[in-house]
């Protein structure tokens, strides 16, 4: 009771200042900020909200843990589990956050002004829609499942981007195992219910194999021992190699694992049409076209830009591109004031070859034409920071360091080059750019970074302290981001590979324990379940 007094009495000493701050705000510019994900809930937890006047807009009012995702759809972990509602988040910034539980449908650009709707059907009364101002705007919508228009794929598979699609394929495993322990059955039909398709070979279709074949193994074939030698889990993968984004070691290890553990991969096909009862895909080595049974297929294959992002780069003069592009300060290309992270983004990140010219001229102190060991030494820390195609470069090579790139066409070293000579030994960095995944941790580290970029903005606008301009004077405001690489991917509930910075790759039973939650709540939770699961395992009730 005395608990329930004092939350009573703090809520309206928190409502009193929510009014003082409201009354400040108007002196304040607004950032409003779209999406509750990895790359949102970043951004505020380290934004400095008493500088800014900040508005939130999500049509969902929690944080998923989506790492966690995969653990979900086998009831390793529970789904309350892995989610921390928003309002806990920001009620920890002192009310100085307004939170809406909206989607935005439209951005209107030139007017700074944003058109937001309230999605839950209900019959409460009162206008759904709504518009929002704002003086900056972070977009980190994330992106919605790509099908790539496959026939089928909408009506007949499962996705794993949401809890609820977790939750929904959880109930659907056991559904299958229900449907082929029932009399009457032919082993085929057993044998084609317990068929497990999973289309795509990346980091969330490889963990939830993972998880699927420990769910089956450890739990299922104890409840369901007459079809536990029906039980089948096909991975199919358009390219060479599953995982194939991340170093080849963290590929083979997978590849090898379900060897191993009996998970078949079909790596080089193609899915063409997904039926109710079939999927049909294209082997590419022989072009052949053929149709395996399925029970139930999850679609893992990639992402694409939501319609209203998709409206918005057509305003901006980005219509002809895939996803929304900004510049290496996460800033939108052709809109001012409008930055756009994780998912449904990606840096374009400007060649080296495109101001070569003005880098030689920038380095050449006694215009001399020719550039010594000494004057290139002078650059090589602004080019590598605002080039990082270079030190990628530099490694594939094996150089260690930029000026062992200035020697002549035999290989010996030199003491000077010219401009066509300084071409000549940067002309191939640029095959090292490369996009970043669409993963969590590029999502959260992007929104911590741009974060601090904001607590900033004011105090660095006169001391700049980002790398050289070699294009004007002077120097950039900030530093641009750069990906700090720490990438885990689980092979199995209890043996996984990380690949981490400074090209190691870590692999065994610990790696798990990389994940970070978002609260201590939810970390409770998450090992209350990893506990539970060890002592009576995995709950199959379909709930």
């Amino acid at each position: 009771g005395g608990g329930v007094v004092a939350y009573s009495e703090a809520q309206v000493d928190a409502s009193k200042t929510s009014f003082q701050v409201n009354e400040k705000d108007c002196k304040k510019k607004r950032v409003v900020v779209l999406g509750t994900g990895w790359a949102g809930i970043s951004f505020l937890k380290d934004l400095d909200v008493s500088a800014y006047d900040v508005q939130v807009v999500s049509p969902r009012n929690y944080f998923a843990f989506t790492p966690l995702l995969p653990s979900v759809t086998c009831g390793t972990v529970e789904a309350r589990s892995i989610v921390e509602p928003v309002r806990n988040i920001i009620k920890k910034r002192n009310g100085e956050i307004q939170f809406w539980e909206a989607e935005c449908l439209k951005i209107d650009a030139a007017n700074k002004k944003l058109l937001c709707r309230y999605t839950v059907e209900n019959n409460l009364v009162g206008n759904d829609e709504f518009s929002l101002e704002y003086d900056y705007l972070v977009i980190a919508v994330g992106a919605q499942v790509n099908t790539f228009n496959t026939p089928g794929v909408l009506e007949n598979c499962h996705f794993l981007k949401e809890v609820e699609d977790a939750q929904k394929i959880r109930r659907s495993v056991i559904d299958c195992f229900e449907k082929a322990v029932l009399p009457g059955l032919s082993e085929e039909e057993r044998r084609i219910n317990l068929h497990f398709v999973i289309v795509g070979g990346g980091p969330t279709g490889v963990e939830f194999a993972a998880e699927l074949h420990d769910f089956v193994q450890e739990d299922l074939v104890n409840l369901y021992p007459s079809v536990k030698d029906l039980v089948k889990i096909t991975v199919i993968q358009s390219g060479d190699h599953i995982l194939n984004m991340f170093d080849e070691r963290i590929s083979s290890f997978a590849e090898q694992k379900f060897r191993r553990d009996g998970i078949e991969v079909q790596t080089g096909s193609r899915v063409i049409s997904v039926s109710d009862k079939e999927i049909t895909m294209k082997l590419k080595a022989k072009g052949e076209i053929c149709s395996v049974p399925h029970g139930l297929v999850v679609w893992s294959t990639g992402v694409e830009t939501r319609p209203f992002v998709k409206d918005f780069m057509g305003q901006i003069g980005q219509a002809n591109r895939r996803v929304l592009a900004t510049d290496e300060w996460l800033r939108v290309k052709g809109c001012e004031d409008v930055y756009a992270l994780g998912d449904c983004a990606t840096i374009n990140q400007r060649k080296v070859m495109e101001d070569i010219a003005a880098i030689f001229k920038a380095a050449d102190k006694d215009n001399s034409g020719f550039l010594t060991v000494e004057e290139f030494k002078d650059v090589i820390d602004d080019i590598l920071e605002r080039y990082p195609q270079v030190e990628h470069y530099l490694k594939s090579k094996h150089l260690r360091d930029v000026t062992d790139l200035m020697k002549d066409s035999k290989g010996n070293d030199i003491d000077e080059v010219d401009i066509e000579g300084f071409k000549l030994a940067l002309c191939q960095a640029d095959s090292q750019v490369k996009n970043l995944p669409a993963t969590a941790q590029v999502a959260a580290q992007q929104g911590a970074y741009l974060s601090k970029c904001f607590n900033r903005k004011y105090k660095w606008k006169d001391n700049p302290e980002g790398p050289r301009r070699f294009r004007g004077s002077g120097r950039h405001q900030f530093h641009p981001f750069q990906y700090v690489l720490l990438v885990v991917s689980y092979a199995r509930g209890e043996q996984a590979a990380a690949e981490l910075p400074g090209d190691w790759v870590s692999m065994g039973r610990s790696t798990q324990w990389l994940c970070k939650q978002v609260s201590w709540r939810t970390r409770v939770l998450v090992v209350s379940d990893w506990t539970r699961r060890f002592i009576f395992g995995r709950d199959s009730s379909r709930i």
